[in-house]
């Protein structure tokens, strides 16, 4: 039986989003003929990610920049470190229209709804937001309060995404969560009742986990109806304690078992499975990750947040000091400090850098939005897509990038062709 595609989270929790990429070499070769330099005739669309990096237990498998909370959440000076973040990166973006949020952690939930108003106001005030601009925000069942998640929606809130993971309550003490299976049951009921949008997120392979109570999982999941569903295999990412203390997890004939029922479950049931672990219900795609996955650009702001901007003749990354006691220090200085990167991409590793996002797409992209995101002719990694090709793993054709079953069940393989 195959091994199982194993792709980091997508930024349904995206403080990450662009940090887990495998580095490509600096050593990349230009292609001759092509030119070195970056010219984009038209800038994509930008998204907005707001990083809240505490939470009440630091999970044993989570990788992400999330800090236990010891004592009272400094809400004010949060928010002023947010407002100086974003009023420090406007001249980067003057003018964009932002056409989503997304609210990560870290555990965003423990915010009050007073905090949460004062945000999404500071926001209008500073960007030019889409009137019907998706606003997501991340909850953890164990923080879940029907007042609060009321006081969200009013403030602008219209799509909720939960950290369920399992509605086994032996697999949640596993995997360290602070919730029980009849938490996370009433969190969807007051989610459905507040916002039309609501996510859940489950994972799967879990320690010892049979095939069985994966099942049982997934089924419990689908029965809410809820409109997207964002699936992952348990991965045990270095620096966690699961990575210094593993667990015992499914093999891999059991796990890839495990994928193949949940995708012919969720296609049963009406789920579409656009990418490599999100599935949706018709005008349910989370319009936030979409952007990252086709290479649109996102403004990063909070402890460890990243962020990719596009210029006429560059496209940069940034990231944000990850410790949110230095970067609430640095950022109310307003000079600069808080950033820990702040970096052009070279022209050699654009190609990977969109590859690595659209291949997770079911339908891949368009070719021509490969010119348009990043500014250089397909023929910079016209190498490597004959290589995909020939190996069957990427579809052939000239209207789209896609992979191709046997591509997409061996993903890393197919976007390490690009590495070259």
């Amino acid at each position: 039986m195959k091994k199982p595609t194993v792709v980091p989270r997508s930024d349904e929790a995206g403080s990450a989003a662009g940090a887990r990429l495998i580095q490509p070499p600096r050593s990349s070769p230009v292609v001759p003929g092509v030119g070195g330099k970056t010219i984009l005739t038209s800038l994509p669309p930008l998204s907005l990610y707001v990083h809240v990096p505490w939470c009440v237990r630091k999970c044993p498998y989570c990788d992400f920049n999330s800090h236990e909370l010891g004592a009272e959440l400094p809400e004010l000076d949060y928010l002023a470190a947010l407002q100086a973040d974003l009023e420090q990166a406007l001249p980067l973006i003057w003018g964009r229209q932002v056409v989503s949020i997304f609210i990560g952690g870290g555990t965003p939930s423990l915010l009050s709804g007073q905090a949460l108003d004062q945000m999404l106001a500071m926001f209008r005030a500073c960007l030019n937001l889409l009137p019907d601009a998706e606003i997501t925000l991340e909850a953890n069942p164990g923080t879940v309060e029907a007042g609060r998640f009321a006081d969200y929606a009013a403030s602008g809130v219209n799509r909720i995404s939960l950290g369920i993971q399992s509605f086994d309550n032996r697999a949640l003490a596993a995997l360290g969560r602070i919730h029980s299976a009849e938490q996370a049951c009433a969190a969807i009921e007051v989610a459905q009742k507040v916002v039309d949008r609501v996510n859940l997120d489950i994972m799967y392979a879990l320690p010892n986990q049979s095939i069985d109570e994966c099942v049982q999982d997934l089924r419990h999941a689908m029965s809410f109806q809820t409109g997207h569903l964002s699936l992952y295999h348990l991965t045990l990412e270095p620096n966690t304690v699961f990575a210094k203390y593993p667990p015992t997890v499914p093999d891999d004939d059991s796990s890839a078992t495990m994928q193949d029922m949940i995708a012919e479950a969720t296609a049963a049931g009406g789920w579409e499975r656009y990418e490599v672990s999100a599935y949706a219900q018709p005008g349910q795609r989370c319009r936030h990750n979409l952007n990252y996955w086709e290479f649109g650009d996102y403004l990063g702001i909070g402890p460890g947040a990243h962020g990719k901007l596009s210029f006429h003749d560059k496209i940069v990354r940034q990231a944000k000091l990850k410790n949110p006691s230095s970067w609430m220090a640095k950022a109310v200085l307003r000079d600069g400090s808080h950033l820990s990167e702040d970096r052009q991409i070279d022209w050699k590793d654009l190609g990977f850098e969109f590859m690595i996002n659209a291949l997770r797409l079911k339908q891949g992209v368009l070719r021509s939005s490969y010119i348009e995101r990043t500014g250089q002719s397909i023929l910079a990694i016209a190498p490597a897509l004959e290589r995909a090709v020939a190996r069957g793993l990427l579809e052939p054709g000239h209207e789209r990038l896609q992979a191709t079953e046997q591509g997409w069940q061996f993903l890393n393989e197919l976007q390490a062709e690009f590495l070259d």
